[in-house]
């Protein structure tokens, strides 16, 4: 907002790793609307738990068996555990974790999204920088041929305020693709899609209960390049107005930034 000289309110869609949550949560798959001095939280990723905090960043099959554990419940079928090529006795100690909600907390991070999504498919269990299998995912998505053009997979939308986006029916589906053989590339394509079509669903339904048609765009997960522009080009054909980073980072780098703005307004208001 600030590069772009906005002073909302704006849909704010924040996509990230980490983030403290104002419910004690891990954030980062967030619908706000904001001005330069507060917010409403509109919608956001369905939480699922994060088992053993920092450990989960670091090895992103804990984040795939966590969301596998979501989408099938209890008994996620073997063949799809053998997908995480983890030895036994590691995953049975996460899975315990999670069973019984031991060092966890929950999260919507749209970062660990990336990085379940990108284990699953064999792409990256484990990781030594930050974003390297959200990389690796989006890597194999750009292999895929311009011709390429699938539905995006199935998603859901709950009532709630605010709006849960529950991705089980994206994770089952995906799954299937690849226990059926199906190419990588094509699947990681077709999540990319699938995500940009959730995040314009979300923004048509916030418009239209609140009439706002400015949308801002942040957060680390959108330097993703093929995730930004298929959601830019969908919410541009919705008719509304996009606004992006070109000066600022996407990433933590914008944070100070937009700290500083808040505390101008805030003192502005006398707060």
């Amino acid at each position: 907002m600030a590069e772009n000289q906005l002073t909302g309110p704006v849909i704010g869609v924040a996509f990230d790793g980490t983030g403290y949550g104002a419910d004690g949560a891990i954030w980062g798959g967030e619908f706000l609307i904001a001005d330069l001095a507060s917010y409403t939280r509109r919608a956001h990723l369905r939480y699922v738990p994060l088992p053993g905090g920092d450990a989960a960043v670091r090895h992103p099959w804990r984040m795939a068996l966590s969301y596998l554990r979501d989408a099938f419940g209890p008994h996620v079928p073997d063949e799809y555990l053998h997908l995480l090529r983890v030895p036994e006795k590691q995953l049975q100690l996460v899975d315990t974790m999670l069973q019984k909600r031991l060092h966890t907390v929950d999260t919507s991070s749209c970062g660990r999204l990336f990085d379940a999504v990108a284990a699953i498919l064999g792409l990256a269990s484990e990781v030594t920088f930050e974003g390297q299998a959200a990389v690796a995912l989006e890597t194999a998505a750009a292999r895929v041929p311009n011709s390429f053009a699938p539905a995006p997979y199935p998603f859901d939308l709950d009532g709630s305020d605010p709006i849960l986006i529950d991705l089980r029916s994206t994770l089952r589906a995906l799954v299937a693709d690849h226990t059926a053989g199906k190419p990588r590339e094509e699947i990681a394509a077709r999540f990319h899609l699938t995500l940009a079509a959730a995040v314009v669903e979300v923004c048509l339904r916030i418009r239209s209960g609140h009439a706002l048609n400015h949308i801002c765009l942040s957060g680390g997960t959108f330097q993703n390049h093929t995730l930004l522009v298929s959601v830019v080009l969908e919410l541009r054909r919705c008719g509304f107005d996009v606004f992006l980073h070109s000066a600022v980072p996407a990433n933590d780098g914008g944070i100070a930034l937009g700290q500083a703005v808040v505390a101008n307004q805030l003192l502005r208001q006398g707060a």
